[in-house]
């Protein structure tokens, strides 16, 4: 639940713009990575101090500072006095628990979404918030913590002939955005063989651990939708927006993205669609198992009532009962049994009970 309802940990009564970090607490130094390019110009390098990329926020290039961590206030705060960042930006940026959202401001424009992984193990979804700030001539990332999915960003970037070496800030925007979206199709796709793995365990031997693995998927999926769904509000916007920032140039890019998108959502529909007629196949399946248990069972009980007949009368053991003292009246009385036994069990073969 608590991945669902995030706890809200600023104090009671603070000011607008109080920067209180929301979300996970880490500790340690935090990494900050420069790259800065053109056309003709690439540098790339770690910065011991944010202070050390204020010089390159007025150059023509484009600047791409990306920040993993965001639990040193004091550094987001010397950043956002710098840059002109508003203080409900830089509130926004420390509390991990924000819908996915896009502001436009009158010098930058604000990104905020989810970076969303896989745990195949305890097939557990985990989310990271990125920030994103847009201005004339840089992009400021943030992160919870060092790890994501944009090398491929930095490859192309790195590649002198490339698109993103020739373009702005907004399309370096879009690119990082392009790449969290296409991830999500990484991480349906091993939910999806997970659901395969799970159709054949309900086929083969359901159990509990499978009834447990299809709750535990479908928790998942919904918590993938609440982190997803409110990115078509953001390309849309990103689209619909006159900010010089956001090129019309880029408008087709966007379009695809919001493209890719809603087939991310299509796509989680789906699984829920699929997880929930596993669960109604699951609950068949087993029903139908209980009813072959309870079948067998009520044939053995059916036989053995004309037997327990028998053995019933056979078993008063009254002094002038004519089988008394018979012979052979042991051997009739088993060969009556296994004579009413046979018949019963031919008669329900025949009539394909059995």
């Amino acid at each position: 639940m608590p991945r669902f309802i995030k706890t809200i940990a600023k104090p009671e009564g603070a000011p607008p713009g109080t920067l209180v970090l929301v979300g996970e607490q880490r500790t340690g130094p935090v990494r900050i990575r420069l790259i800065d390019y053109d056309a003709s110009h690439l540098e790339e390098r770690e910065l011991a101090t944010i202070a050390d990329a204020f010089p390159l926020r007025d150059l023509p290039t484009v600047t791409w500072i990306n920040i993993d961590g965001i639990h040193d206030i004091d550094l987001i705060q010397r950043m956002g006095r710098h840059f002109g960042i508003h203080a409900l930006t830089l509130e926004d940026i420390v509390n991990t628990g924000h819908r996915p959202k896009f502001e436009d401001f009158d010098t930058y424009v604000y990104l905020v979404f989810k970076m969303l992984s896989y745990d195949p193990a305890t097939m557990h979804i985990r989310s990271e918030q990125i920030s994103l700030i847009v201005g004339p001539h840089y992009v400021i990332s943030f992160q919870e913590a060092v790890g994501d999915m944009f090398d491929p960003v930095r490859t192309r970037i790195h590649q002198e002939k490339g698109r993103l070496r020739q373009r702005g800030c907004g399309y370096l925007a879009y690119a990082l955005l392009d790449a969290v979206v296409d991830h999500y199709f990484t991480v349906l796709e091993a939910i999806g063989e997970k659901i395969e793995a799970l159709e054949g365990d309900i086929t083969d031997e359901p159990g509990s651990d499978t009834l447990r693995a299809i709750h535990r998927l479908k928790r998942e999926m919904i918590f993938f939708r609440k982190q997803v769904w409110p990115m078509r509000e953001i390309v849309s916007s990103l689209i619909r927006s006159e900010s010089d920032l956001v090129s019309m140039s880029n408008e087709a890019y966007l379009a695809d993205v919001y493209d890719h998108t809603v087939q991310v959502l299509d796509t989680v529909e789906s699984f829920r669609d699929v997880l929930s007629s596993m669960l109604d196949l699951y609950m068949s399946t087993i029903s139908n198992r209980m009813n072959e248990v309870m079948k067998v069972l009520t044939i053995i009980a059916t036989i053995f009532i004309p037997i327990t007949f028998v053995a019933g009368i056979y078993g008063m053991n009254f002094k002038f009962m004519p089988e008394l003292e018979w012979k052979w009246g042991y051997v009739a009385v088993w060969g009556v049994i296994a004579v009413i036994a046979l018949a019963m069990v031919a008669y329900f073969r025949r009539k394909k009970w059995l």
